[in-house]
């Protein structure tokens, strides 16, 4: 059985009761601060992974910033990817996804109660003005997530080159960059079967504003894939 049908197939009596309140909780008036709609969003995620079987393990949570206003960036391996960040990151977060995901049921409603943004990758005009978005809010206090790569990996753990574009915001924001390796974050839905399944998420110390300012997005894009790509190697067997 395909494992999305098996959450779904588990979770239906669950289903309307959250549909019902993350749309409330998306609405523009809603009472609900940022990070009550994220605390429930991660319980009601961490549901879905339990009863999917999957595991995710945590490292190096100690290395994301104590004070709110950053970016985490992280290698992109499926769909199963910002399941595993929302159960492994206590932060809030708003996240950067394609127009297309962004229409699916739940998920588009996910998608407003976190705040995040929608992106149409082949509209230039449109990416500008999330870029500026992100600036604005970042420094205001917020956090994001935004898969450098662009799309995602066919080859597992082997992650693609990062776009350095999608660092712009980070740079205008002078915010901490947060590297994220996700290991196996493909295997829940790219193979076959519902056997128990391990995903890991390891938070990288941050690359701080003065570490990066000066440089050209092209090298911190350098940096912060090779960094992901080393924690990668170092802990798959």
């Amino acid at each position: 059985m395909n494992r999305i049908v098996w959450m779904v197939f588990r979770n239906l009596f669950r289903a309307p009761f959250w549909f019902a309140h993350i749309v409330r909780m998306g609405a523009e008036d809603t009472p609900y601060s940022e990070q009550e709609r994220y605390d429930y969003i991660r319980r009601m995620v961490e549901t879905i992974n339990i009863t999917g079987r999957v595991s995710v393990q945590v490292y190096g949570a100690e290395n994301l910033p104590q004070q709110d206003g950053f970016i985490m960036f992280p290698n992109h391996q499926g769909l199963f990817d910002v399941l595993a960040l929302i159960e492994a990151s206590s932060h809030p977060f708003g996240v950067v996804i394609k127009k297309e995901a962004a229409g699916i049921l739940l998920v588009k409603q996910v998608v407003r109660a976190l705040r995040g943004i929608a992106i149409d990758r082949d509209d230039i005009k449109s990416a500008m003005e999330i870029i500026r978005q992100m600036t604005r809010e970042v420094k205001e206090g917020r956090n994001y997530v935004i898969f450098p790569e662009g799309t995602r990996s066919r080859n597992g753990n082997q992650i693609l080159p990062f776009k350095a574009g999608t660092f712009k915001s980070a740079v205008n924001a002078r915010c901490p960059i947060v590297p994220v390796a996700l290991i196996d974050s493909y295997r829940p839905f790219d193979e076959g079967g519902i056997g128990r399944r391990t995903v890991q998420v390891h938070f990288l110390p941050p690359l701080m504003p003065e570490q990066y300012i000066g440089k050209k997005t092209v090298e911190i894009a350098d940096i912060v894939h090779d960094s992901i790509q080393d924690k990668i190697d170092q802990n798959i067997w």
